[in-house]
């Protein structure tokens, strides 16, 4: 299926969403196989054989651990934070993050504000409490409609530009400035930071960053010049 698929012209995939598959757990699932099985290492290494970039946003600890285990390419995380700023599962551990540099792969930073925002995990917290009260399945986006009664009432509170500069600087301290990028996610979240509305307001981003040091050419790298590089190591070579 994965050499079918890349005949197809794709070049990454994401191992699992909101769910654990039967040989990967995910990030927002009850842990089953403890991050990968055999099976799952096998579809890993098989992935950077042909070229296909392996994300391991959405996935748990222990198989974002396991992919390193084995990976021999870089692998990316297409929209995930730092879990060390905000406690989200969805966010990638310190530890990670330092594999990741050895790896030569990127982290890229979204902007969902439960990722970004302590003050939006609270609320998240309390969303998905609610949720399980009325028997809705929290981590369905679609089933996440029959909660509107309650956000209105008890409305999220609001990220910033500042929260994912912040991210992209632990980013960067911990993995080093050739390993962050920026994976807005627009089309995975009803809510943004202010000032993040699409974009046309990254170049707000990166004025908050040159105000706190980073050079253009820092922006550079973390705009596109990172992604661009994994894509040439881990697709472009083999493919």
């Amino acid at each position: 299926m994965l050499r079918a698929l890349h005949a197809l012209g794709v070049r990454y995939l994401t191992l699992t969403h909101n769910r654990n598959l039967p040989w990967a757990d995910s990030a927002t699932d009850e842990p089953a196989c403890g991050g990968l099985t055999d099976f799952g290492r096998q579809v890993v290494t098989e992935m950077q054989r042909i070229g296909m970039l392996v994300d391991l946003s959405h996935v748990s600890a222990g198989t974002m651990s396991d992919a390193l285990d084995v990976a021999t390419a870089p692998v990316i995380f297409s929209h995930s934070s730092a879990l060390a700023l905000t406690g989200h599962p969805r966010n990638v551990p310190d530890t990670i993050l330092e594999r990741l540099a050895r790896n030569g792969g990127v982290a890229m930073v979204t902007f969902v504000p439960a990722f970004v925002s302590t003050a939006c995990r609270d609320w998240e917290r309390g969303a998905a409490a609610e949720a399980e009260r009325r028997g809705i399945d929290y981590r369905n986006i679609e089933s996440r409609a029959e909660l509107d009664d309650w956000v209105r009432a008890n409305p999220m509170p609001t990220a910033t530009i500042t929260d994912v500069a912040d991210h992209v600087d632990h980013v960067r301290q911990v993995a080093g400035l050739d390993h962050v990028g920026i994976g807005g996610d627009f089309d995975g979240t009803g809510e943004l930071p202010r000032g993040l509305d699409d974009v046309s307001c990254y170049p707000a981003l990166f004025a908050e960053l040159l105000d706190r040091g980073w050079t253009a050419a820092d922006c550079g790298k973390l705009a596109n010049g990172n992604i661009l590089r994994v894509l040439r190591d881990g697709v472009d070579s083999v493919s």
